[in-house]
């Protein structure tokens, strides 16, 4: 046979390689009891780093796991390694009942198989310890990192060459059982068997056994076991650190001086080493076929982050990852039958003995009890130097022989154990209580005296004190044939587990008469199974389950599931599944009769070793040298952006710093389309269609500090999508992130909780998930609506384009349950994280959670209590801003009262933004626009949105002119300009613009060449429509200039909302702050005013907190935006406005005069516009206006009748003008001048969830706003509007 590793050494000579290390290099001395200081290595990896395939998935940790890991990685194969419970190491098993009770989980059927079951499921599904109740024999099982490995007593002993022989064996190994010899080697060179040293402490309950032996007269079949204990300090074959044993007898519990051999020590550090990723807490469900046929998917729960607290949703919405060649199942007979079986009843074809043909091994569990001798078989964490217990099992008595069982069916072995001491201070009233107790024949009276006299010294001083009853107690534990009868099956999806009569065979009276004689051989008394007395069952327990997916004896599914490797069949024929291999105990046929752990390690070395062969690829054997598991692998492989991005999440974690983890599930509606932009309304659509979504994430935030303190600084999420429209499996979602309470800068005043989700398919198809939760003052002072901001997701899902940007697939929205939002309280919880990076304990840190839901609440609370929240004065920096291109020129206009005012000029400009630049070509008329009161030219200039309303008409081609008249934001605005004085400075700027504007062509609409002057066109907002309407009636402009017009908001009739109505009817605004402050200047800063006390302005903005009433949307903090209340109700929608040009609203708008806001109010109250002339040396509080006059009158409104075409715009919710104000003058001028010869074109249009202000300044008026008017210009030019 080829060689396939290194010489088949002795098993001692194996055993002693390894070099001496100074103390000073031990992690943890094997004496040394402190677990509180230790410094623990941690080869898994969080979940949220796993990828979403790989070359290999091995699925468990235990023998085979290890073996399929450790040689796949060697071949130079991605191997992910998904383990149920969780990673320990030596110091961190438990050691005492406090400890011990929470690893603890039972599950299976109670009660007699004749008489009703119960279904028992209780304890930590990730629990270190396992019991499953069967029917007939139960089974004890490790779950953890190295699995039942972590558990065992440790014996290392090869199978029987002739129960490898059995009929029941593949013809390739019962034909030749010693094929496995050079496996079994490999085995034992990674494991490192030796038997318990003679220069040891000597050891009681092994000297008791020998006495045994001799008595059953099996003298010669008595020796001491080997066994994968380390009894020097030094290192393993593999470079782990190892340590000398204790002799703690700890091991079914967990030894915690280091010294025990299990999986965790050898193969899996050794996989690790060579690239493989470990995941823990993971529970695979089942595995299928790849739907596009491309390996396998392996399906698993994920038990971390409190992902369990979910009833409804944790094994229904099931995470996964692919295996691209291999999938090698190593979870144990049971959970690999159950994974199978599951496997099978959702699509996976298999053999129909999947579940069929599992062994109990043959074991029993029994105690000689209260003996003559003294026995000492109680571990303990310390044990005393001199006289410890020993590891749980040392020698045997092997009956296995020809000489002693001719029939191999008859052989078995007897073996001592240890209690450990866990269970100490409850097995003298567990003994007492259990029933078929066979007592010492003859049972004199001295005897019964001296039982009774150790059963009580054992109940007053304890299960340690010498002599007592437990003191005095040999545990048997054997192992032998039984009729491989047993059946795991699913009930629903609910494993039940039968062994029908095993307690009942003559072969177990056989054996029971054994140990009888051999305990009366010592004194003792016989106790059988404790679960006699804990379920009223004649049953065993077993500790080695075998079968369930065993080895087919012909090479077809109808004698067995697997082939002689362990690829499972298809169905009864010999076709299977090539990359679907079991390597653990399911795959053993028969009992063996003997601890069987050699031989399933020896049988997974055989499969990888041949499915290695049979793929073409070598498996490296060269020797690692010393590993330091606290650093990294020897090998790795590169990790995506997005795992460098986690990575740097959790390195950049302080071991001291708090983190916090909790799960959540949201559910709701996406419409599938580009179509419907609003949420809501694709979220009923959706739901109409019945295209439901639900998310189940887990979030990670590592650092509460670093997600506090650095903006940059997200959470992992991690788990799955589903949405049925888009995939028929769940989607998996890795390394997300959720960012909590960002700024929105899209909006005034408002934080997100954003979810950015990379979503991929089973097809491997990519979408990706972008949603926010709105935090803003729509929830002030409401339960509810809190409730709703803090708890729905607007949701967009996109997909990558060919060009690199992504198209948009779906949009909806998922909201989170009562239901749902009770179990993610039941989730929270915290992380610590090692100084390593990786996570030590979930819930030992309280600091961070606190940390976090302060910080959660803070941030809520802040919108709840908006109104009374700190006020956010003047910001005049510049921060938020775009670069945008200066005016090309300013001019200085002078109107006909002299008065001086600018204008700024802006030259038509190249733009990069599609749809706009082509358009301007050749287009020459100029564009005039007039602001209104307290602004300048910044409301279409404006810095703070992406796109203004100036760049918008450069890049189209025009030359824009804006100035900013006398009532504007301007020093002279404080000498008390109204708008009928600013008429004046419109009337400049027109004439300005169209003698600077001429043209030499023929004028196409009437044949023959114009007076060379270029008409100019005019967009007009609130008091600049108003003076410019005034300008046009009175004639101080000539419309003749003008081309076309857009009037927003308001032109010659001006009509209040209700609020500002009563305002302007009663005038106590004006009034009572020209009282109170003695001033006729309000300013929009209450540091710039100079001529009424600094506290009085501060305490009117402290007044201005709750004026005037708004729905809690529209509430804000900002001094600026609360003065602007005052004077013109509100300008705005907030949710169109930038963060930046809400926060820094001191820069485009200034104060308002006294007796410009009672014009204003005079005009507004009339419904028209008037002239009005002043005494400006009225004193203050005083009536300055001299006459007031309409406007309005039949022989001004036709100098109108000269503008051919004018658009009226009205924001639709606006509370300054109410959109009357321009649905009257459309009415009217349309009447006068729409019809007949002069047949002028009026049109009015109504911009729905604009305001006033908003409708230049939103973030999305470019889409909404610009391109309407942008039309009426073209149309105003004779081309077709857009």
């Amino acid at each position: 046979m080829e060689s396939i590793g290194p010489p088949a050494e002795q098993l001692h000579d194996v055993a002693s390689g390894g070099v001496k290390l100074d103390a000073s290099t031990h992690l943890t001395m094997a004496s040394d009891g402190s677990r509180t200081s230790a410094k623990y290595p941690r080869l898994s990896s969080p979940v949220p780093m796993m990828r979403s395939e790989y070359d290999v998935v091995v699925v468990g940790s235990g023998y085979g796991g290890g073996v399929a890991a450790s040689r796949m990685s060697r071949a130079g194969k991605r191997v992910a390694i998904l383990e149920l419970g969780k990673e320990k190491w030596p110091g961190e098993y438990p050691s005492d009942v406090k400890d011990a009770l929470p690893e603890v989980h039972v599950t299976g059927n109670a009660g007699h198989f004749e008489g009703p079951l119960r279904d028992v499921a209780a304890g930590n599904k990730t629990g270190l310890y396992h019991l499953i109740l069967g029917e007939g024999q139960n089974a004890f099982v490790g779950n953890g990192l190295g699995g039942t490995s972590l558990l065992n007593a440790n014996v290392f002993l090869e199978a029987d060459k002739r129960t490898l022989q059995f009929e029941a064996w593949p013809q390739e190994i019962r034909a030749d059982p010693s094929c496995l010899d050079p496996y079994y080697a490999l085995a034992a060179h990674m494991l490192q068997p030796t038997p318990y040293p003679e220069d040891y402490p000597p050891l009681n309950k092994l000297r008791v056994l020998e006495k045994q032996a001799k008595a059953l007269g099996h003298e010669a079949n008595f020796y001491r076991v080997p066994q994968t204990t380390f009894f020097h300090n030094g290192l393993n074959n593999v470079g782990v650190e190892m340590k000398a044993s204790t002799g703690s007898g700890q091991d079914c519990t967990g030894v915690n001086d280091g010294s025990k051999h299990s999986v965790l020590m050898n193969y899996l550090p050794d996989a690790w080493n060579w690239g493989a990723e470990i995941f823990c807490e993971c529970e695979v469900r089942y595995v299928l076929k790849a739907p596009d046929g491309k390996g396998y998917l392996v399906l698993f729960a994920w038990h971390g982050d409190g992902r369990e607290s979910f009833k409804d949703g944790f094994y229904n919405q099931l995470m996964w990852v692919r295996a691209k060649e291999l999938c090698f199942l190593a979870a144990g007979s049971l959970g690999s039958t159950e994974i199978l079986l599951r496997s099978k009843k959702h699509g996976l074809k298999t053999s129909r003995f999947v579940g069929q043909k599992l062994s109990g091994n043959g074991d029993i569990l029994s105690f000689g009890y209260n003996t003559d001798e003294i026995v000492n078989g109680i571990g303990s964490e310390h044990p005393p130097l001199s006289t410890p217990c020993g590891p749980t099992i040392t020698g045997v008595i092997d009956n296995r022989g020809a000489s002693t069982s001719p029939n191999p069916l008859d052989g078995y072995v007897i073996e001592e154990g240890a209690i450990p001491q866990a269970l100490a201070p409850m097995i003298q009233a567990m003994l007492d209580i259990l029933p078929g107790k066979e007592h010492p024949d003859p049972f004199t009276l001295t005897s019964r005296l001296r039982h009774l006299l150790s059963a009580a010294k054992s109940r007053l001083l304890g299960p340690y004190a010498r002599g007592s009853s437990v003191n005095r107690m040999q545990t048997y534990l054997i192992m032998s044939h039984d009729s491989n009868e047993g059946i795991l099956s699913l009930d629903g999806d609910k494993v039940y587990l039968q062994f029908l009569g095993v307690g009942r065979t003559e072969h177990v009276k056989r054996l029971n008469r054994v140990l009888a004689d051999a305990t009366k051989a010592i004194g003792g008394t016989l106790v059988n199974s404790p679960f006699y007395a804990a379920f009223h069952q004649q049953e065993e327990i077993t500790v080695h389950p075998l079968g369930g997916a065993i080895m087919s004896s012909d090479g077809t599914g109808v004698t067995g599931a697997t082939n002689h490797i362990g690829q499972l069949f298809t169905g009864d024929g010999a076709e299977v599944h090539e990359g679907l291999v079991c390597v653990d105990g399911s795959v053993v046929p028969t009992a063996l009769g003997v601890n069987p752990f050699a031989t399933i390690t020896a049988l997974a070395e055989r499969s990888v070793h041949l499915i290695a062969k049979n793929i073409g690829c070598a498996i490296d054997t060269s020797p690692n040298g010393k590993l330091d598991l606290l650093g990294r692998p020897a090998k790795s492989f590169p990790l995506t952006q997005d795992m460098l991005t986690a990575g740097e999440a959790i390195r950049s974690a302080s071991p001291l710093d708090g983190g916090i983890r909790f799960t959540e599930i949201m559910d709701g509606y996406i419409h599938v389309g580009d179509d419907i932009d609003d949420f809501v309304v694709a979220e009923d659509v959706a739901k109409g269609a019945a295209s439901s979504a639900k998310f189940y994430l887990s979030v990670d935030v590592y650092s509460v500090k670093n997600l506090i303190d650095r903006e940059d600084h997200a959470s992992l999420a991690t788990g799955t999508f589903s949405c049925g429209a888009l995939s028929p499996d769940p989607m998996l979602v890795l390394r997300g992130s959720v960012q909590f309470f960002t700024l929105d800068d899209s909006v005034s005043d408002g934080i997100n909780l954003t979810y950015k989700l990379t979503l991929l398919t089973t097809k491997g198809n990519v979408y990706l998930l972008n949603g926010y939760k709105e935090i803003d003052a729509g929830m002030a002072f409401s339960a509810v609506n809190t409730w709703k901001a803090t708890t729905t997701l607007n949701t967009t899902i996109t997909r990558l384009s060919g060009d690199g940007g992504e198209v948009v697939v779906g949009r909806g929205r998922l909201h989170i349950g009562w239901r749902n939002f009770g179990d993610e309280l039941k989730s929270f919880g915290s992380i610590q994280l090692t100084r390593s990076g990786v996570i030590l304990n979930r819930n030992s840190n309280s600091g961070g959670a606190l940390r976090f839901l302060s910080f959660f609440t803070r941030n809520v609370a802040r919108f709840f209590f908006t109104p009374l929240a700190p006020l956010e004065y003047p910001d005049a920096s510049h921060t938020g801003y775009f670069d945008k291109i200066p005016p090309a020129r300013i001019i200085e206009l002078t109107a006909s009262d002299g008065v001086k005012t600018s204008m700024k000029m802006w030259a038509p400009q190249a733009t990069t933004i599609p749809g706009l630049g082509d358009q301007g070509k050749g287009k020459m008329m100029p564009i005039l626009m007039i602001p209104g009161a307290s602004v300048d030219d910044q409301i279409f200039s404006l810095p703070t949105i992406f796109l203004n309303t100036v760049e918008y008409f450069t890049a189209r081609g025009y030359t824009v002119y804006v100035p900013t008249h006398r009532m504007g934001k301007t020093l002279i605005a404080e000498e008390g300009w109204t708008a009928y004085d600013a008429r004046l400075d419109v009337g400049a700027a027109v004439e300005y613009v169209y003698n600077a504007h001429q043209r030499d062509e023929h004028d196409e609409t009437k044949g023959k060449k114009n007076d060379g002057k270029q008409k100019i066109y005019v967009i007009c907002h609130c008091i600049g429509a108003l003076a410019t309407s005034m300008s046009l009636l009175d004639g101080t402009i000539d419309a003749e200039y003008i081309a076309g017009m857009t009037a927003s908001q308001v032109f010659y009739r001006p009509h209040f909302t209700r609020f500002n109505s009563l305002k302007a009817r009663t005038s106590v605004l004006v009034k009572l702050y020209e009282g109170l402050f003695r001033t006729e200047w309000l300013p929009m800063d209450a540091s710039s005013s100079s001529s009424s006390p600094r506290w009085l302005q501060s305490f009117l903005d402290q007044l201005l907190r709750f004026y005037p009433i708004y729905p809690p949307s529209e509430l804000c903090r900002s001094t600026v935006c609360h003065r602007l209340d005052l004077v013109f109700n509100r300008l705005w929608n907030h949710s169109n406005l930038t963060r930046a040009t809400h926060e820094h609203l001191i820069n485009f708008v200034g104060g308002i005069h006294m007796h410009a806001l009672a014009h204003l109010m005079s005009m507004g109250t009339k419904h028209e516009v008037t002239a009005v002339s002043r005494n400006l040396n009225a004193d203050v509080g005083t009536d300055r206006d001299i006459a007031s006059q309409s406007l309005v009158t039949p022989e001004n409104l036709e100098r109108l009748a000269k503008i051919k075409q004018v658009l009226f715009l009205s924001g639709g919710q606006n509370q300054v003008y109410s959109p009357v104000s321009t649905s009257v003058v459309y009415d009217e001028m349309r009447e006068m001048f729409g019809f007949g010869e002069r047949g002028n074109r009026y049109e009015r249009v109504v911009v729905a969830g604009y305001g006033h202000l908003d409708t230049w300044m939103g973030e999305r008026s470019f889409v909404d706003v610009f391109p309407v008017v942008g039309g009426h210009v073209e149309a105003c030019e004779g081309r077709p509007g857009l």
